[in-house]
């Protein structure tokens, strides 16, 4: 079975995720291209590297469950407190689905890879400029130009499935997996409330996602849960907890790649002002996917944009959606580095050329040099929201993804009213997630719910204490 790409691919990421994992990999990349197309040796391999043991000498402590990660976080305030007017609770939930909205809509035409991995000699960040500088809209005020002449003769285009989103064409934000995530918390935090956990997220999967809209580590967990359950018999197994590692690992390499953590902004927005909660949410989410870091990359986005609905100090919703996660991963090793690189930038461009540098060792859609980028954007955009999400998206890589993180964190600290009109009139409160009934839908309906099952939860909570 292969899924997302072929045997051979597979295989030859796991090489490269066992060896990020810790692991001591040497020959296998070369048994791998020795292979070929053997499946009797591919899956051999796949399995020899699936019972590699972590070196000793690996410097990281890394769980996937909870209570262990738990064990490892800094100290943080775990909850907020904050007493604000309905009316304001209300502006910051629409701000975040706006700037989320923004944010990926900035992003959606770059995703591609000449602007995510580099192209020409240049790295993705270059091109970047490269294509607005070209179509006379540089620096970056506005959505991306359909047209770039100066680019042309660099062999330089955009994404075709994000042509509605430029600045010529948009006119609402257009169906896109970092908004259908979104949606798809909403829903399950509407019918579950607290009450729900990984089987769960796997069960609305398979309900509301067509196997077309899943990617990476995604696909390959979507796939191993339907050998989980079947339309004769789909009640939760009694062993689920045992068979949840095997769907989320087996076959999938890409277990700590950015697929978790772009799903983590539904959940963050029904425990607004609650860090804790947010990222325990964004783990049972987590974790039917992903493992470690790609854990962790849900967590810390999670729990930054739920303190962002209190706390606007960029510096401070860094240090809390740090303290969620182990202070002795990879994860927070990055993050502690971009923001050293963050603090010291002069630039713009020296700040996302640094960033590059550092973290061009991940895979363009890894979770952590994506994060990275991310906290690198918030710190230094210093509480401006064209300057944050702005600075996300040049950086490259995960274009879309970085995008709607900056803009999720940043509109539920400054609420909708602050965000500027040049940005948000555009998308003309309208949304689309290709999923039944959120298509179309007004994106300030989609922020009343979320207020909606913020207070649910919230009343939910007291009740239980």
């Amino acid at each position: 079975m292969a899924g997302w790409d072929t045997l051979q691919v597979l295989v030859r990421e796991e090489v490269v995720q066992r060896t990020q994992e810790g692991c001591d990999t040497q020959g296998f990349a070369q048994r791998a291209a020795e292979a070929g197309e053997d499946e009797g040796k591919l899956l051999a391999l796949m399995k020899e590297l699936s019972l590699l043991e972590v070196r000793s000498d690996f410097p990281y402590q890394e769980p996937s469950e909870l209570e262990e990660i738990r064990k490892l976080r800094p100290e943080g305030p775990r909850s907020l407190q904050a007493e604000l007017p309905e009316q304001e609770w209300r502006d910051k939930f629409h701000g975040a689905w706006l700037g989320r909205s923004v944010g990926c809509a900035l992003g959606k035409p770059l995703e591609l890879w000449p602007f995510m991995a580099g192209a020409n000699g240049n790295p993705g960040w270059k091109n970047v400029q490269l294509w607005f500088e070209g179509a006379n809209a540089w620096p970056i005020q506005g959505f991306t130009p359909i047209e770039s002449p100066g680019s042309k003769e660099m062999g330089l285009e955009l994404a075709h499935f994000g042509l509605k989103s430029t600045r010529e064409r948009i006119a609402f934000m257009e169906t896109d997996d970092d908004i259908r995530y979104t949606v798809l918390g909403l829903i399950m935090l509407e019918e579950k409330g607290l009450d729900w956990d990984s089987w769960d997220i796997g069960k609305l999967w398979h309900s509301r996602l067509t196997y077309s809209q899943v990617c990476t580590a995604e696909t390959q967990a979507y796939l191993n849960f339907s050998r989980m359950t079947s339309h004769m018999k789909p009640d939760r197994p009694d062993n689920w907890k045992d068979k949840l590692d095997w769907v989320r690992t087996h076959m999938n390499p890409y277990r700590e790649w950015i697929g978790a953590q772009i799903r983590a902004d539904g959940f963050a927005y029904g425990a607004a002002g609650q860090p804790e909660l947010a990222a325990e949410l964004a783990w049972r989410d987590a974790s039917f996917s992903h493992i470690k870091n790609g854990i962790y990359g849900e967590m810390f986005v999670a729990a930054m944009i739920s303190a962002a609905f209190v706390e606007k100090n960029p510096r401070r919703i860094v240090e809390i959606g740090l303290s969620e996660i182990p202070a002795t991963s990879r994860l927070a090793a990055d993050i502690r580095k971009a923001v050293e690189i963050a603090s010291a930038a002069k630039d713009q461009l020296s700040l996302v050329d640094q960033i590059w540098e550092a973290f061009k060792h991940y895979d363009p859609v890894h979770t952590n040099n994506n994060a990275a980028l991310v906290t690198a954007a918030l710190i230094f955009g210093d509480g401006d929201f064209e300057k944050a999400v702005t600075t996300s998206v040049l950086g490259g890589w995960d274009t879309d993804c970085n995008g709607a993180t900056v803009g999720s964190i940043m509109g539920a600290a400054l609420g909708a009213e602050a965000l500027p009109t040049s940005w948000t009139a555009p998308l003309n409160d309208t949304l689309y997630a290709d999923l039944i009934g959120f298509d179309p839908i007004s994106i300030s309906a989609c922020a009343d719910r979320s207020y909606n099952v913020f207070r649910k939860l919230s009343n939910q909570l007291t009740e239980s204490r």
